[in-house]
This record gives C-alpha cells, structure tokens and sequence, in this order.
C-alpha cells in the first residue's frame, strides 16, 4: 500500500461503508456509467461520492480522460483495503442476525400456496409442542417468489417447489407431489382421464411470472419442447387467477395434484399427465444460516415426515376424482 494510504488510515478518518462500496463497483467496472448502474445511483451522484471519498482520503483514487478510467496506484492499493472492510462488516451483520435469531428464539417460515400440503399441521403442531419457546412467523408468498422470500432474505427458511433455481441455499426434501392438468370443461382435453406431455404441448399453458428460469422450465415442460420451438404461455400469480384463465379457456394448466382438493374451481376437471415427474416438496434455508432453531424445525419435520408414512404415501399416490 502506498504511504498516503497508509498514512490516511492511521489518521482514522471516518469513511461511511457506502461510500466503499460505490468506491469497489467503481474499481471493478471501470466505467462510471456501468458501475452507477450497478449501485442505483445516477453517474453524476456516484462521482460525487468518489470525489468525497477522495477528499476524505487525501488521495486520488482514479485516472479519468473522456475514454478511459484507471485505477492509481494508490486506488490499487485502496481496492484492497476496501474490499476486506466491506466484507468483514457482511459477515459481522450475518453473524449477528444469526445470533439474534437464536436468541429471541423466533424463526421466519415463508411458503407458497399449498405449503406442504396435508403434512404442513402435523409439523408445525408437532414443533410448537416440542419448542414452545420458539415462535414461527409465517407469511405466504406469490407464485412470482418460487423461493417463498428466500432469494430476498426476508424469511429464515421456507417450503418450496423444486426443481428451482435459488442460488445458496439447502434443502431437505418432504414428498413429491404428482403434477396434474387442469383444463377447462369445455376443451378436448376434459373428456380424457389423462393426458401425455406431447398432447399439452399443443395448447398455451399458464405460468408463473417468477425470473426463475429453472422453475418455469419445469412448470413450462419445456425440455419436452422440440429444440427452437418455444411455448405459448399465459402468466399468473396466484393459484386462484391460474385456475381462473384455465376455466375462461385462456390456457391449461400444469399444476399440483392437489389443487382439485385444496382449491376446487367450477369450469375447471382435471387429467392425469402420465409422463412427467412430480414436483419435490421440501424444506429449504440459506447454506451455511442454519441457526439452531432453523436446525430444531429440520429435524422436526423429518421426524414427522418419517413418521406420517401413510399420510406421505396418500400424498405421493394421489388420485384424481372421477368427473361426473
């Protein structure tokens, strides 16, 4: 590091952490516009907080002509600095809401319609028994967040849907729900008690509005798809608006072969899809954030799973109704 640096932080000037980190996008980037992108900021508003955190500094920081910026030398060395703060204060905050989650004893579960279906009571009364010290705050979440506020950070641990593609986390999977269609009462499909992936393919299907390409491949049958061809989908949020556009004849629907029991809809019958795994049901929390109430609420609904055999097994081996 050069000695103006050095000097500079032997000073103990106070630098808000903002400010590094417009300073380390800025370094990476080396492009104001991308980096000011990069952090919400306009590029007027981030070569301020530059030329501030230079001031601050006593240095210069960048090279700037009207083609190129580069790094001086002693923004080289600064990078460094900066960059071991800015993570040491990430881990610090995570290390501390990891420990005020353990120890206000409070965990937040997120979920998606449906949760885990028939074994959502059963782990959750089984778990308020055994650790009444340990409140659960649940909270639903739309069909648009397959990660139930996990990608977001706003819940602890969640039932999700795999397959997804949700960066960092783990899961424990519950079951696997079979997939069903819905159709409409009136499309051709509605007379057949079950269908082949090469027969939905024909016709626009409803899905999911969520960035999570993984999850709406699956949803989609798009690796049923002939290479090239892309589907006709129609979006929805929620099971209800879903159900909706399938009864007005809009689209079919991939879904869960639970909803005919958890959300019945006048207009809509259901078919059996013959060739397509079911969706796996599991637990899920972020990797390397298992605090030990996230870790008691695990083992629980383990337990529960491996004790419900039966109600696992009515789960996984659902039937349809027969239509009238």
């Amino acid at each position: 590091m050069s000695d103006r640096v050095r000097r500079s932080n032997i000073r103990g000037i106070d630098v808000h952490t903002r400010k590094l980190r417009y300073f380390l996008a800025a370094a990476d980037e080396l492009h104001f516009s991308r980096a000011a992108a990069r952090v919400f900021l306009t590029q007027q508003g981030l070569s301020r907080q530059i030329k501030e955190l230079e001031e601050e500094l006593g240095v210069r920081l960048f090279e700037r002509t009207t083609r190129t910026v580069t790094l001086t030398a002693a923004g080289a060395a600064f990078v460094e600095v900066a960059r071991r703060i800015v993570d040491d204060l990430d881990v610090s905050v995570a290390d501390v809401r990891r420990a005020d989650r353990a120890l206000t004893g409070r965990i937040r579960l997120g979920f998606c319609a449906g949760a885990a279906l028939e074994l959502t009571g059963p782990i959750l009364s089984s778990f308020r028994e055994t650790y009444p010290e340990v409140t659960v705050d649940m909270r639903e979440f739309p069909q648009t967040d397959p990660s139930a506020g996990l990608a977001s950070g706003v819940t602890d641990i969640a039932i999700i849907r795999l397959p997804q593609g949700t960066a960092k986390i783990e899961t424990e999977p519950l079951f696997v729900d079979p997939v069903i269609a819905a159709v409409a009462d009136s499309h051709p499909l509605s007379a057949q008690s079950s269908a082949t992936v090469a027969e939905l393919l024909e016709w626009p299907l409803t899905l999911s509005g969520t960035s999570d390409d993984v999850y709406r491949a699956f949803w989609g049958l798009v690796a049923a798809r002939p290479p090239g061809v892309p589907g006709q989908f129609v979006p929805f949020s929620s099971v209800t608006e879903e159900l909706a556009l399938v009864a007005a004849g809009s689209a079919i629907a991939i879904t869960s072969a639970a909803v005919p029991t958890y959300a019945p809809m006048k207009g809509v019958r259901y078919v059996e899809v013959t060739d397509w795994p079911g969706s796996i049901v599991a637990l899920a929390w972020h990797t390397g954030e298992r605090s030990p109430a996230v870790t008691r609420f695990v083992d629980n609904a383990c337990r529960v799973r491996d004790d419900h055999v039966d109600l696992v097994q009515h789960i996984e081996n659902r039937r349809l109704a027969k239509s009238p």
